[in-house]
């Protein structure tokens, strides 16, 4: 098996990650308390969010596991890739059939989107950074923690 060498990540780009991960969250979180909607509407936005962001950390270790010769099955792999399109479509129902206005359903959905994405460099500067402690990604990794 070829062994893979990764660097560190960047100090400014793991910084710029963490920072877009708690603008996203923070924004969302901040709209949420600020919206004039039911409290079970909050709720279902929330776990939305929640559920979105576990399933996008989920599906980006299976795809970087499979990549890197970790096995991973195929029912895990697919659950992953599921939940992840899942989120993105109740996100999307949701904002579609809210009452609130065009404006307020724009920004629920770009800082949804920029929460998951900034949770998948987050996920993977970390992966990375512990490789690069390492210096391969071969030595640490004999099977999935899934």
């Amino acid at each position: 098996m070829e062994t893979k060498y990764y660097q560190k990540p960047s100090g400014a780009f793991i910084g710029a990650s963490w920072m877009a991960l708690f603008i996203g969250f923070t924004a969302y979180i901040i709209g949420l308390w600020n919206a004039e909607m039911q409290l079970n509407e909050k709720g279902y936005y929330f776990t939305v969010l929640m559920f979105g962001l576990f399933a996008a950390i989920s599906l980006q270790k299976a795809v970087r596991d499979q990549l890197e010769g970790i096995p991973v099955t195929n029912l895990y792999y697919s659950i992953a890739w599921f939940a992840t399109i899942l989120s993105i479509v109740l996100i999307t129902v949701g904002l579609w059939n809210a009452d609130i206005t065009r404006s307020e359903k724009g920004f629920y959905a770009m800082s949804f989107i920029l929460s998951i994405f900034s949770a998948i460099a987050v996920q993977k500067n970390t992966r990375d950074a512990k490789a690069g402690e390492t210096g391969s990604a071969d030595k640490n990794h004999s099977k999935s923690e899934f």
